[in-house]
């Protein structure tokens, strides 16, 4: 009968899923029914408690390889299978929030879940911080749900957990969209240099990881998608997929592409930001240099003239003239006038911060 679900610390919780209803029971079933779905449900490092029971009541043995396989917390997305059983690695996530929101990079911790799908049998293997599955297992235990809800496979049962596994992954896309936003104002902002590149490297880097994660787990889902296909239904062997199934399948596999898009999509923005950072400063330090030409290009013939009539020579044209100063004078700052005049006319002593910019003269129409 519905009720709630037990939420202390145990090697192996069992769920047995029938017709109509979902019991919690506290050791294995001698025997499972026809329309019976038995839910192990196991922890890491718990000694392979789970392992003898189940082959009792399967007489289906584990092989050691998928064993260790499954006490393998770094094993990537992975799909293997037997004559009698399949074994599905699936990473799930976790966002490690940055210390400082501003400027801390975002880290998405994985940890594999490992699913064995034998005939009226579904094995989870998981993290003991899991959120997916623990919420899976209270909603079908409280809900009271008509019988075309509930799982009626092991592959049913599966597939609802990797979508909202998958899902998981989707949350994850507002805050580092929020945080690549922050940057990219950051890196185009000319009024304060940008000095926290080893946070964008990282960045950058846990990008990289989610895109190969997700890699992997297209990879895995198509594997088991594909072998299921070709598989014939049989007493001594697991059923190929129904529509429902594959439609279920080619879901989780589109959730899987949108994390993929959007992490491609996140690595595209941050090089373009990057790219657009450097680009703006070379622009502004080619505008201090052009200004810089163009006043020495103002001083350079004022200094000629300083350097002539600065010659050690006893007769020098207006030396003895009481306004020779003054006309000297004169002249040069005419002369410099003309120079900054048509250096004006051709945009050389334009402001550094006008990027993209063009000035509008007084009564000129835009193009």
């Amino acid at each position: 009968m519905p009720g709630t679900i037990d939420t202390t610390r145990k090697p192996m919780r069992l769920l047995l899923i029938q017709t109509s209803t979902v019991r919690e029971l506290n050791s294995p079933p001698e025997q499972l029914a026809a329309g019976d779905l038995l839910w192990w449900d196991c922890i890491y490092d718990e000694a392979r408690q789970w392992v003898a029971p189940l082959e009792r009541l399967t007489k289906v043995t584990i092989l050691e390889d998928h064993l260790r396989d499954a006490e393998n917390h770094t094993h990537p997305s992975y799909f293997d299978s037997t004559r009698h059983y399949e074994m599905i690695v699936f990473r799930g996530l976790a966002v490690a929030a940055p210390e400082h929101a501003e400027t801390g990079a975002l880290r998405a911790v994985t940890r594999p879940t490992t699913f064995f799908i034998l005939p009226k049998v579904l094995v989870t293997i998981r993290p003991a911080d899991s959120r997916t599955i623990p919420a899976m297992q209270q909603r079908l235990v409280t809900e009271n749900q008509p019988r075309a809800r509930l799982p009626s496979r092991p592959e049913d049962l599966m597939l609802r957990l990797l979508n909202g596994m998958v899902d998981r992954y989707l949350e994850l896309r507002e805050p580092m969209t929020a945080q690549l936003e922050r940057w990219q104002r950051r890196l185009l902002d000319p009024r304060r240099g940008f000095h926290d590149w080893l946070t964008l490297l990282e960045t950058r880097s846990e990008l990289r990881k989610l895109e190969q994660l997700c890699e992997e787990q297209l990879d895995a889902i198509a594997e088991w998608r594909n072998e299921r296909m070709d598989e014939d239904d049989g007493d001594d062997g697991l059923d190929s997929l129904s529509d429902a199934q594959l439609v279920r399948a080619n879901d989780v596999s589109e959730h899987i592409n949108r994390v993929l898009t959007h992490a491609r999509r996140a690595q595209e923005s941050v090089e373009t930001a990057v790219q657009l950072h450097f680009s703006m400063t070379s622009h502004r330090t080619n505008e201090m240099m052009r200004t810089l030409t163009a006043i020495t290009a103002v001083f350079l013939p004022l200094t000629l003239i300083t350097g002539i009539f600065g010659m050690n020579f006893e007769q020098i044209p207006g030396m003895s003239s009481a306004s020779g100063f003054w006309i000297t004078v004169g002249a040069m700052a005419v002369l410099g006038l003309l120079q900054v005049a048509f250096f004006r006319a051709q945009r050389f002593l334009d402001r550094p911060g006008s990027f993209g910019r063009r000035s509008r003269r007084p009564g000129s129409r835009e193009p």
